[in-house]
């Protein structure tokens, strides 16, 4: 077993938050199952003002490409964050696995005799970066032992070692595993959205990234042929303070619009079967997203064999194969006209759905996920083997 091999290893996983976002919900499913497993997996938290998570939000939104202003002393800021966090945690494991850029910076407490390995997890998708920001931060991703991305797309050139892993889903978690009618049909009470028409839903946190002006205009289209719902739910994440502002911005362009379920859901013990429930209540799912790392949503909507329409960024490309797993969209025209051709053609829509079941099957289960992640350990702690052969 390869768990075994790891016997007396300490997994030290750092992020930014413990709930909201991808990151936070794969650990909370990998770090338990790692320890069923006999390994040592741990979790911990960097701590930071609202100021700082603004900066670092900054940054989130120049690495994938989009304009911000950024100045000197959100850079001071970053790094004066950063050392009252080193100085507070205790950074002790034998693998340090930090999780995207919040973190990064806690690579200046490694000490060069010890023998414990660190590993910087991006999981936003860095394909085209804003050059200011990732000058600042390759200088403390190159003193890693090595770095995860979740597509090729992301990798760059760096003097480290580069693993390919994609993200995954549990497919046993509240927010995936099957729930009877009744459960599905209290949650449609609850938030108010009959099933009298189509519904058409993006689940996502509340994200310029994510497009959610575009996804009303897109159903905007579609409803002038086609009487259907939309439904826009999700979350924020305690290190996303921008969330506020954009569910704003996008109740106003809402209106008063009685098709238009904007619902934000926070993300406490109910919450994922609410997810769910929505999910799998849905007609189409989409999710059109200017940038994406991976897009563990469109994962999950491919588990319950739903027609997915997204657009082609970031990882979405490798789990949804245009025509075959789902279809892929440019632009609000481009989704709208995606979304029209499943409605009008349900046999079709359903055979992508099983198609996109099937394939969230084979390559984005967390068994898989786990298996990666234990051979990517064995790796970094046998590599100075490997260089000698």
């Amino acid at each position: 077993m390869l768990s075994a091999k790891l016997s007396g290893k300490v997994i030290q996983n750092i992020n930014s938050t413990f709930s909201g976002g991808g990151v936070a919900e794969i650990l909370s499913r990998m770090v338990p199952l790692l320890e069923q497993l006999g390994v040592d997996a741990r979790w911990d938290v960097i701590k930071g003002s609202e100021q700082f998570f603004q900066v670092t939000k900054k940054f989130h939104n120049a690495l994938h490409g989009r304009q911000e202003k950024i100045t000197k002393d959100d850079f001071a800021l970053f790094l004066e964050t950063t050392q009252k966090n080193i100085r507070k945690l205790q950074l002790d494991g034998d693998i340090i696995f930090v999780h995207d850029p919040q973190p990064v910076g806690l690579i200046t407490k490694k000490k060069k005799k010890r023998d414990n390995k660190w590993v910087w997890r991006c999981h936003i998708d860095l394909s085209h970066p804003n050059k200011k920001v990732w000058n600042f931060l390759k200088p403390f991703v190159v003193k890693y032992d090595g770095a995860v991305f979740s597509a090729p797309a992301f990798s760059c050139e760096l003097p480290i070692r580069q693993f390919l892993i994609s993200p995954s889903i549990d497919p046993l978690s509240d927010k995936n595993r099957e729930l009877d009618q009744q459960t599905i049909d209290s949650v449609l009470a609850k938030y108010a959205v009959p099933r009298d028409k189509p519904i058409i839903t993006q689940i996502s946190r509340f994200d310029y990234l994510k497009d959610p002006l575009g996804v009303i205009q897109a159903f905007e289209l579609v409803r002038k042929s086609i009487n259907c719902r939309l439904v826009f739910a999700g979350g924020a994440a305690a290190d996303d303070p921008e969330s506020d502002k954009v569910l704003t911005e996008v109740r106003q362009r809402a209106g008063n619009d009685p098709d238009i379920h904007i619902l934000p859901i926070p993300p406490d013990s109910g919450s994922d079967i609410e997810i769910n429930a929505l999910q799998r209540a849905s007609t189409v799912i989409v999710q059109k997203s200017h940038r994406e790392g991976f897009g563990l949503t469109v994962t999950e909507a491919l588990w319950k064999a739903k027609p997915v329409v997204a657009s082609a960024v970031g990882g979405i490309s490798l789990q949804v194969q245009n025509r075959f797993t789902g279809l892929l969209s440019y632009g609000i025209e481009g989704t709208a006209y995606a979304v029209r051709q499943l409605l009008t053609n349900p046999d079709y829509a359903r055979w992508l759905g099983e198609n996109g079941k099937e394939h969230v099957r084979y390559n984005f289960l967390v068994t898989r996920h786990i298996r990666d992640y234990l051979l990517l350990f064995l790796a970094l702690e046998h590599a100075e083997d490997i260089i000698r052969l």
